[in-house]
Order: structure tokens, then sequence, then C-alpha cells
């Protein structure tokens, strides 16, 4: 079973089972959040994003990596936490994942990068049940338990909507055109 397969349509977590595993844990605001390794490529310093017109506020632009131009996300904005200051801390993690057939890579803003955890399943819980549908919890593979500390495991396929989604490919699609021809983004 792929992770992008992982959870109901209804936002409830996975089976424990199948989330257990190692997961990168970093920090927004005074929260702490996992990635599933296998979907890291690399963790890299701030650099200046290129904002792209009329995309949704915690789409932050794209970056130019090595010569490829990948969007980046910022998870502050996407989970509706106060937008913060760069720090020497704050990162960008690069994540590659499986969208709609389609290979997907992004970068995503963090507070600050903590460790790589290895959370087995029997220290998972399944994600909260909220209530009512009002607020959409199916990006949440479950909560992970280490120590005294609460972990939000993140399906990081499923954090963007799929317009969220489609506009960050579309993006990354038109400003590596503008790089490679000299163009305006908004002509590409």
């Amino acid at each position: 079973m792929s992770s992008d397969d992982r959870g109901s349509e209804h936002g409830q977590a996975a089976p424990r089972a199948s989330v257990g595993g190692k997961y990168l844990t970093f920090n927004l605001a005074a929260e702490e959040y996992g990635i599933e390794i296998l979907k890291v490529r690399e963790i890299i310093g701030v650099q200046d994003v290129t904002r792209i017109p009329k995309t949704d506020a915690c789409i932050r632009g794209v970056i130019n990596l090595r010569g490829r131009v990948i969007p980046v996300v910022d998870l502050r904005r996407k989970f509706g936490m106060d937008a913060a200051e760069a720090t020497e801390q704050t990162v960008v993690i690069v994540v590659q994942f499986w969208r709609e057939a389609r290979e997907l890579t992004m970068g995503v803003l963090v507070d600050s990068v903590l460790e790589v955890l290895n959370i087995a399943a029997d220290q998972i819980e399944p994600t909260p049940d909220i209530g009512s549908g009002a607020v959409h919890t199916d990006f949440i593979l479950g909560v992970g338990k280490a120590d005294r500390r609460v972990i939000f495991l993140l399906d990081i396929g499923k954090v963007l909507s799929a317009a969220e989604t489609k506009q960050v490919a579309e993006n990354g699609s038109r400003a590596e055109c503008a790089a490679e021809t000299g163009k305006d983004a908004g002509s590409c």
C-alpha cells in the first residue's frame, strides 16, 4: 500500500501498522510535525524565493535548486498560523511524492528541523475526530508519541488540496519556462 492510499475519504487515519517507520521531525511555532523520511530528498537553508503572481498566500513562490526550479510552500501559512521571520534555524525541506499519477517535487518552509525518529506503530494514535467534517484532517497520518511529545505525522502528498497541487505544479512549470527562455513567468 502506498502512502497515497492511506486513510479513508473521511479524514480518519490509516491503520497504525501502515504508518510506523522513520520520520523527519520539524517545528512550526510550538508544534511538532513529521514527514515520512522516504519522501524527503534534502534539507536546504532558506534562499531567495521568487513570488509568482496570483497564487495562494501559502505558496511562497519558486527557488532555483541547482538549475531546477521548484515551488516552495509555507506550512505556517497553509496551517493558518501567523507568519514568522526567518531565523538561522529556518529551512526548506525538499520533498518528492506522487499525486494523480504525477511525481511532484516541492519545498516546504519550516521553522526548524529536529531529528529523524523511528516511530513504531504502537506509538501512533489515529487522527483525533474533530467533529462535523468542517476541519479536514485527511493529510494527518496519525499522532505519534515520543517521550512526552506529540507529533503530527503528515502525508505530505495530501497537505495541499488538489487545486493547490495543480497550482504548485503549473507555477513550477511556468517558472522553469521563464528561466529557460528569459520570458516573464506570466507569459509562459
